[in-house]
């Protein structure tokens, strides 16, 4: 028996519009491409792109390589990742606190003292790139750093000033401001030097006196007020001696001078009674010596005087004999009829 197999080789036909051409894409699918190929154009451009806020930088590096520092605020470009990458730093200021440190004066006392810093990364790329290299960007170190720094300069600032300078009740004495800044001086060298940071302002927040410190300064304070005190008193019972002084030199040469004007008055008041007495006798003797007589009774008798004299003898005789025993005789003789 023999098998026979036929083989019918029928061809199929697709069945189109157009037998015999092939038939276009979906429109769906064009647009697909499109989104596809504007999300892919956005994505490369945001990975190439760089913002650079104010108060910030971005550092580009290559492969880990700084090669690039971008401080100008705006939109800049770059190699996509992992070629290029971006790290922000931030230049805002930033401050922080030293914590209380018990410090001592060139004179020896204890004071405690707390400062504040202030402090930034300045805005250029060499001290941008120092910055990274010593605190790898974090500006929590920096800041402790900063606050080891001012606890050491407190010591050595403080050493070059004395307690008065810094608590004292009279303004004009206290030297709070250079204090501030020598102490600003001396961290900003350090933080510069070693950080790349650099600081703005430092200031005292607190100072107070140890229990010790404080008993001492009373004492020296009061010491002081008492040396015033006994410097015034000095001075003042200086002046009161010498105002004494001259006052009574000055009574001295007025009284000698009043003695001088004294005699020169009485010389010349008994030259002119001299005078008068001249004047009076020669125009009548006989009265002239009544009255000197009366005037030396007056000056040799008081109301308690007893004398016993010879009521003959000058001047008593006027009391005898009256104004009539001291007319002369000529004048007698006229007189008669």
């Amino acid at each position: 028996m023999s098998t026979h197999h036929h083989h019918h080789n029928h061809p199929h036909h697709e069945h189109g519009p157009d037998n015999g051409h092939p038939s276009p894409k979906p429109a769906w699918r064009n647009g697909r491409i499109a989104v596809a190929i504007i999300v892919v154009s956005a994505l490369l451009a945001s990975a190439c792109l760089i913002l650079v806020s104010p108060g910030q930088a971005v550092v580009v590096t290559r492969f880990g390589n700084p090669i690039r520092v971008i401080t100008a605020p705006g939109w800049t470009s770059k190699l996509p990742a992992p070629i290029d990458s971006t790290l922000s730093v931030d230049l805002r200021l930033r401050t922080t606190s030293s914590g209380l440190h018990d410090v001592g004066t060139r004179d020896g006392l204890r004071i405690l003292v707390q400062a504040y810093i202030a402090w930034q990364i300045p805005g250029d790329a060499a001290h941008i790139r120092q910055f990274l290299r010593a605190v790898r960007n974090q500006p929590e170190i920096a800041a402790g750093q900063l606050r080891s720094f001012t606890g050491s300069a407190l010591e050595i600032t403080a050493s070059s000033f004395d307690l008065a300078s810094l608590v004292n009740t009279q303004p004009s004495q206290i030297k709070l401001e250079q204090f501030e800044a020598a102490l600003q001086q001396r961290i900003n060298e350090q933080a510069l030097r070693i950080y790349g940071i650099t600081v703005r302002q430092v200031g005292l927040e607190r100072l107070t006196l140890a229990p010790g410190t404080l008993t001492a300064t009373i004492e020296r304070m009061k010491a002081e007020r008492e040396t015033v005190a006994a410097e015034r008193s000095a001075q003042g019972q200086r002046i009161a001696d010498q105002i004494r002084s001259d006052a009574e030199r000055d009574s001295r040469v007025l009284q000698a001078q009043a003695k001088v004007e004294a005699a020169d008055i009485e010389a010349k008041s008994r030259i002119a009674a001299a005078t008068i007495y001249k004047q009076a006798y020669e125009t009548d003797p006989q009265l002239y010596t009544m009255l000197r007589s009366l005037e030396s009774l007056d000056a040799v008798v008081g109301s308690n005087t007893q004398l016993i004299l010879r009521t003959d003898a000058a001047p008593f005789r006027v009391l005898v004999d009256g104004p009539s025993s001291t007319v002369p005789e000529p004048s007698r003789a006229r007189s008669a009829p």
